[in-house]
């Protein structure tokens, strides 16, 4: 199992970029998932996220795909092909390995399936925080912490030999603690500056309001719809004045087709106390101007209102001038 940390390299571009604007929530996310159904038919299916955008995946025997158009980073042709090499061998290592723990374990049988989990995030002033964890049947076995593989609590028997297995080889824990220490945060900053301008977009919400029927006899069911919003992070809540409804409910933020986001927040309410309830909605795009839409038609709207108010002004005004005018005609008639 000595190639392990090659999994971590094909996501950990060594981009030597120095933007001096990184964002935390922009983690470098890699997830492998392996289904062993038995020595001779396994898959294996990898992922990877910079903050909620997927920048590569690959499928079983498939080159690595690059998602985005900078998801190459900085590197050259050459440069991925070398990648590409190695992945290749870590992915025919990591089978061959797999079968010959099944072979040494008595507690291990097929099927199988086994989770990898690695990554960064950047903190402010040069600092970045690494993660790598491993799951076995969906249950966290173990983690890289400081120099070496440390077993997870409950994890299951025979963990402690396949630990010690990685453990020994000097040249794997060294490999693991570069990729993590300075290979990862180095590939953020320079994947981040390379896609800064799809990374810093910002779409606003469009909310509406609707009912449905509530699974309670004599009570209503009230939904708002938060739709194409961009970036993910989002906060809906129906509110009752300034006092937030904590049986508010929300789904899944869901992807939509164009890269937005959409969400829904219920309330579930006695028929007839309906009354002055409204969802309010925070994001980034919005500028803190929160979009508030009460129950019954009212919709309130920093952002909303001030387009609104010189609308209005500009009505009066005109209707004043329109005003004037027809009266000085009307004198001019008479004269």
């Amino acid at each position: 199992m000595r190639y392990l940390p090659c999994l971590l390299l094909w996501v950990f571009p060594w981009v030597w970029g120095q933007s001096e604007d990184q964002l935390e929530n922009f983690p470098l996310r890699c997830l492998q998932i392996s289904s062993f159904l038995n020595s001779s038919c396994w898959r294996t299916d990898g992922l990877a996220w910079l903050g909620d955008v997927q920048t590569h995946r690959w499928s079983n025997a498939s080159a690595l795909s690059f998602l985005k158009p900078w998801s190459r980073g900085k590197f050259s042709d050459q440069q991925w092909e070398k990648l590409q090499h190695i992945f290749q061998v870590y992915r025919t290592s990591f089978t061959r390995d797999i079968q010959e723990l099944v072979k040494m374990l008595p507690s291990m049988h097929y099927p199988i399936e086994i989770q990898l989990s690695a990554g960064c995030v950047l903190h402010s002033g040069n600092t970045s925080e690494s993660f790598c964890h491993i799951a076995f049947q969906g249950q966290h076995v173990m983690s890289f912490q400081g120099t070496s593989f440390q077993k997870a609590p409950d994890a299951p028997p025979g963990t402690e030999l396949a630990i010690k297995v990685l453990n020994s080889d000097q040249g794997t824990m060294e490999t693991i603690q570069q990729l993590l220490n300075y290979t990862c945060p180095q590939g953020v900053r320079g994947l981040i500056e390379a896609g800064k301008a799809e990374l810093e977009k910002q779409e606003k919400p469009v909310a509406w309001l609707s009912s449905g029927l509530s699974p309670r006899h004599g009570h209503l069911q009230l939904v708002c719809h938060v739709f194409g919003f961009y970036p993910k992070p989002v906060w809906v809540m129906w509110m009752q004045g300034e006092q937030e409804q904590n049986s508010t409910q929300r789904g899944d933020t869901l992807p939509n087709a164009d890269g937005t986001w959409y969400l829904r927040a219920t309330v579930d309410v006695e028929a007839g106390e309906e009354a002055g309830l409204a969802c309010r909605v925070k994001h980034s795009s919005l500028g803190g101007q929160d979009i508030i839409l009460y129950w019954g038609g009212r919709h309130s709207s920093v952002a909303i209102i001030v387009p609104a108010v010189l609308i209005i002004g500009v009505l009066v005004l005109g209707s004043c001038f329109m005003l004037i005018y027809r009266r000085r005609r009307s004198y001019q008639d008479i004269l």
